[in-house]
């Protein structure tokens, strides 16, 4: 028969082998591709429809993305040229600068997940709220040091286009 000390250790034990596993578990999970993990800068961002090819916020549109090894990424990404608010006041600008400042930024975070072809962002913070909750599907490809994303068709600026990023790894 086991003592009450034997019990108690076994349990503790027992725990700490569950622990381990969970963390095991969730190793595998976090991304499931390692070649995504680091900071990329943003080279190129376009929308891309059947018959043309814009820039939305400029050919030299600047942002970074970054995928960290424990399942989290964030992109942030936004016009070169944009203007600065009248005022010094961070929650100050006029309702025109507030506009045009939403018009040419972006960013979003959260978990991610890579498939075969796919990165899966589970968007858990948004600048667009519409995203917060849902999947954004990112296709993917790897070009020596570059990462290219490329979304599904989706509705921009009226239209059925998908967007185009090209990504180059930070040093």
């Amino acid at each position: 028969m086991l003592s009450d000390f034997k019990i108690e250790e076994l349990k503790t034990e027992i725990s700490n082998l569950r622990d381990k596993l969970r963390n095991c578990e969730l190793r595998n999970l976090k991304s499931g591709d390692e070649r995504f993990v680091g900071t990329w800068k943003l080279v190129s961002f376009e929308y891309r429809s059947k018959d043309q090819v814009t820039y939305p916020f400029g050919k030299d549109t600047v942002g970074y993305i970054m995928y960290n090894d424990d399942g989290y990424m964030a992109v942030a990404f936004m016009a070169s040229n944009r203007r600065r608010f009248s005022s010094m006041d961070l929650t100050g600008g006029t309702a025109e600068e507030i506009v045009a400042a939403a018009g040419s930024y972006f960013s979003y975070c959260g978990k991610y997940e890579v498939t075969e072809d796919k990165v899966i962002h589970h968007v858990e913070v948004s600048f667009y709220p519409n995203w917060v909750g849902e999947k954004q599907v990112r296709f993917y490809k790897f070009e020596d040091d570059k990462l290219i994303l490329s979304t599904p068709p989706m509705n921009a600026a009226g239209k059925q286009q998908s967007g185009y990023l090209i990504w180059k790894r930070i040093k």
